[in-house]
C-alpha cells in the first residue's frame, strides 16, 4: 500500500505567507464585488459614482448617499427611520 506523505509547513512557507484584508478574513467584504459596484468608468474622469446604501439594524432602518474615495467612503446624506414621524408618517 502506498500512503500519501503529508507535507510539513516549514519556516519559510509562514515567512512568506500574506494575510488577507481584515474584512476579507471576516467574511464582511467581498472586494471583487465591491470593486464593480464602486469603479467609475475613465471618460467620467474624477466625478464620483454615487450608491444608495440601506442599512438595517435591530430598531431602525438607515438610508445614505455614498461614494468611494482612496481614503475611505464618504457619507453625503442619511436619513434614518426614526426621522419619519416628523414628516407625518404613522410608522417609523
Amino acid at each position: 500500500m502506498v500512503f500519501a506523505i503529508k507535507t510539513q509547513k516549514d519556516k519559510a512557507y509562514f515567512k512568506r505567507y500574506q494575510v488577507k484584508y481584515r474584512r476579507r478574513r471576516q467574511g464582511k467584504t467581498d472586494y471583487y464585488q465591491r470593486k464593480k459596484l464602486v469603479i467609475q468608468a475613465k471618460n467620467k474622469y474624477a466625478s464620483p459614482k454615487y450608491r444608495l446604501v440601506v442599512r438595517k439594524t435591530n430598531t431602525t432602518i438607515i438610508c445614505q448617499v455614498v461614494y468611494a474615495t482612496l481614503a475611505g467612503d464618504v457619507v453625503l446624506a442619511s436619513a434614518y427611520s426614526t426621522e419619519l414621524p416628523r414628516y407625518g408618517f404613522k410608522v417609523g
